[in-house]
């Protein structure tokens, strides 16, 4: 048997009116606005055939550099704070081209995964892979794009015609001006590159007779962009720190040493692609993360308010619940 406090009843009808409304309250989804930590990338692909190398792997199974890479960053958008905004680009021969601006995470993220879908290498316009002159380029998109977004550049860093190891490119950069990572990809053991057609169809694979082993300077020969300006790097530079192989050109591995070379001259970060998750981790650092404001809905927390009150009209009740008395346990026994 249950006896309630007199003033329970108008308690009980209070409760019940306040839920409602607060419950009301929670329909208008109202919100405060915060600061959170946002990232706004611009992610540029190598989409060169040494990206078809298959020395990575998905589920266990042998998959190819690009695949590797799409996947995790398939994966990474999951882990982007809804209001982040990412877009796509995709490098070949000596630039950078942009596919899509970057889009909020959230609402938009059908599209960013059915575009990086896409992403192929039959998007390549030449067989050459200018690894610095395509970080020069990819720089310029993200100092173009209206709200600067950092850059994501995704490599193996195979230069293809290989540089000269006393001189490289010279680039008017400043060197932080566009914040970032180079993210290389691929195992640090060669392996061959595969061939195929513009379809896509595979082909075999490149012969070192079919390759070029040397740079074009050392052969007298122009090079990809008329006129442009040579860095002399004779003071302490050599072919095993531009990852320049010889001989052995046809065959491919993760450049990590150059591209930690060229990353570090740019301002930007390294980061070896070995899992889906040290991608999202990298992609979410607070060095590319931005204070901005933010919309907080409240609906949720109110909605929880009022189911509390709800649950308090049955237990308070129980609290005041008659429990028998000694004497009347006595009286029913005898």
């Amino acid at each position: 048997m249950t006896a309630h406090p007199a003033w329970w009843h108008q308690a009980d009808r209070g409760l019940l009116a306040l839920a409602a409304a607060v419950l009301a309250a929670s329909l208008f989804d109202p919100a405060v606005m915060t600061q959170r930590p946002l990232v706004d990338h611009v992610v540029v692909i190598d989409v060169t055939q040494s990206m078809n190398v298959l020395d990575e792997r998905i589920d266990g199974e042998p998959a190819s550099r690009l695949d590797f890479a799409k996947q995790a960053l398939r994966q990474s958008l999951l882990q982007l704070p809804c209001g982040s905004k990412v877009g796509w680009a995709v490098f070949t021969e000596y630039r950078a081209l942009l596919l899509l601006s970057p889009i909020e995470v959230c609402a938009n993220l059908k599209e960013l995964r059915s575009t990086l879908a896409r992403i192929d290498t039959r998007m390549a316009w030449s067989g050459n892979s200018e690894i610095a002159k395509g970080l020069h380029s990819a720089i310029g998109i993200a100092k173009l794009l209206p709200d600067k977004p950092s850059l994501v550049f995704i490599t193996d860093g195979q230069e293809a015609p290989p540089l000269n190891p006393h001189y490289r490119p010279a680039f008017d950069d400043k060197p932080g001006d566009v914040t970032g990572l180079v993210v290389g990809v691929g195992d640090l053991r060669p392996s061959p590159i595969p061939k195929t057609d513009p379809e896509g169809r595979p082909l075999g694979f490149w012969r070192a007779d079919e390759v070029a082993q040397t740079d074009l300077r050392s052969q007298g020969r122009n090079a990809s962009v008329r006129s442009e300006t040579m860095v002399d790097d004779t003071v302490g530079t050599s072919a095993p720190t531009l990852g320049a192989t010889p001989g052995t050109e046809h065959l491919s591995a993760l450049r990590e040493t150059y591209l930690r070379l060229l990353a570090g001259e740019q301002g930007l970060e390294f980061v070896r692609l070995q899992s889906p998750e040290r991608l999202a981790q990298a992609l979410t650092s607070p060095a590319l993360a931005r204070p901005e404001p933010a919309r907080s809905s409240l609906a949720g927390m109110l909605g929880a308010v009022a189911f509390g009150l709800l649950l308090l009209r049955y237990v308070v009740p129980l609290l005041f619940r008659r429990r028998p008395s000694r004497a009347g346990l006595k009286t029913r026994a005898s």
